[in-house]
């Protein structure tokens, strides 16, 4: 059993937690992940680490309340307990000779480019982060942003706060005014990392993406989380859970990749619904 150190509601879908777990607290690194149960009888489900402090043993996950497993982790009050917490799972995100970084993150994706933020910050390399989100109700991880950035941009697609646009119209107007990145690290919603690969693309800057494909148990096993990648004229198939998260933009059927994560939509829905509904008829909505 894990116990919630923490719990912070950072805006009405998204909650942050820290999970005391020392083991994974001790060997965690920027873009890995991990696998968790709510209770024995509940499905698995991949995180992102946000963030981790060894000398406490806690691990922070942020998580937006999609389907039944994540509005009942929601429910779940800090000095409660979980049932699993494996990891660290996954490939770190690759740091070695990039000086200079362009970060892209949409949405809850930020909670996954936040701390890949702050690792290259602390490396010494220059941080341009850009970051998007529907509404000025959604924003989270303002302020821990800007702390791990040399330059910082937040869009709302309604203009709310910020600017008013996507992520891909401040990264094309720096592209075109000559800025030079040694790569972009983008992640977020498929069609929002879709469409930097493809600003990106003109200018010839390499681009990392953070894929997060249905996965059931992290070892590659079930074959759930597999993505195609095109390359050299060849279709190749990888998983995102030992050959990722990250991948060269530039390869990934992102097509694909969407049409694969449409296919459980109505499902995880209908099952958020079920899992509201038991709630209200005990009594215990919230």
């Amino acid at each position: 059993m894990y116990k919630i150190v923490t719990k912070k509601v950072l805006n009405p879908s998204v909650t942050q937690m820290e999970i005391e777990a020392p083991l994974v607290a001790r060997k965690a690194k920027p873009g890995q992940f991990v696998i968790l149960r709510v209770d024995g009888e509940g499905e698995r489900i991949p995180l992102t680490i946000a963030g981790c402090k060894p000398e406490l043993g806690t691990v922070k996950i942020i998580f937006q309340t999609v389907g039944a497993t994540t509005e009942l982790l929601k429910r779940k009050e800090a000095g409660e307990y979980i049932e699993d917490f494996v990891g660290p799972l996954g490939v770190a995100t690759h740091t070695d000779g990039i000086k200079n970084v362009c970060i892209v993150g949409g949405g809850v994706g930020c909670a996954i480019a936040m701390p890949i933020a702050e690792e290259f910050h602390k490396l010494g390399a220059y941080v341009t982060s850009i970051v998007g989100f529907r509404s000025k109700d959604l924003v989270i991880l303002e302020d821990e942003f800007k702390a791990y950035s040399d330059n910082f941009e937040i869009v709302t697609d309604d203009g709310t706060y910020g600017r008013k646009g996507n992520v891909t119209l401040p990264l094309k107007e720096r592209l075109e005014r000559g800025e030079k990145f040694d790569k972009i690290i983008t992640i977020g919603p498929l069609v929002m990392m879709k469409f930097v690969v493809e600003t990106a693309r003109p200018f010839g800057v390499p681009v990392t993406v953070s894929m997060n494909p249905v996965m059931i148990d992290g070892t590659g096993m079930c074959g759930g989380c597999r993505l195609t990648l095109k390359r050299g004229g060849e279709r190749i198939t990888k998983f995102a859970c030992v050959d990722g998260p990250d991948f060269d933009g530039y390869e990934v059927d992102f097509d694909e990749a969407m049409s694969r994560g449409r296919m459980y939509f109505e499902f995880e829905r209908k099952a958020h619904e079920e899992t509201c509904n038991l709630f209200k008829a005990k009594g215990e909505d919230r």
